[in-house]
């Protein structure tokens, strides 16, 4: 069995539907008679609070921020080609979509980079646009704790990267 992951308070940690939270308190509470051990975890940029139990960690996704290998690794994507399928809308829209609440940085990355309109292309969809904001700022957030800077600073970083592709 894997190693059970073990968070202290003021820990950076990613929920892969929420992105980059810090853990602010461990607590104990009782629930339909079961003493749990709850993880407190909140979401600035969401304004949420998230109690997830110690014992759900590992199927819920929670994990602890990405290294810089690798996030490098996921910056990197970024500058590659666009691959863009020419299947629906509707069933691309569910993939990006999939691919964001993965809370992995690789798979956020190719949403940006996929859905990045340089100013000489044509404009997108509402619905495009929601989705490319969604995963920039999700990859910004994870970026901006991994290099200890602000969400402006990691956003800015970004969109240099896909420019320069």
């Amino acid at each position: 069995m894997a190693e059970e992951m073990t968070f202290k308070s003021g820990d950076f940690v990613v929920y892969p539907t929420h992105g980059v939270g810090k853990v602010t308190d461990i607590e104990k509470q009782e629930i339909g008679g079961h003493q749990l051990k709850l993880y407190v975890i909140t979401f600035s940029s969401e304004r949420m609070t998230l109690r997830v139990p110690t014992s759900k960690v590992a199927t819920s996704g929670l994990r602890k921020l990405s290294t810089k290998k690798m996030m490098e690794s996921a910056l990197s994507t970024l500058k590659g080609r666009a691959r863009v399928k020419r299947t629906m809308w509707s069933r691309r829209a569910q993939e990006y979509e999939a691919k964001i609440n993965s809370g992995d940085p690789v798979a956020i990355a190719e949403v940006v980079r996929d859905l990045h309109r340089s100013t000489d292309q044509p404009d997108q969809s509402f619905s495009e646009r929601q989705i490319y904001e969604a995963a920039l700022e999700r990859l910004a957030s994870e970026v901006a704790a991994v290099d200890k800077t602000d969400v402006d600073k990691a956003t800015k970083k970004l969109e240099v990267l896909l420019t320069a592709a």
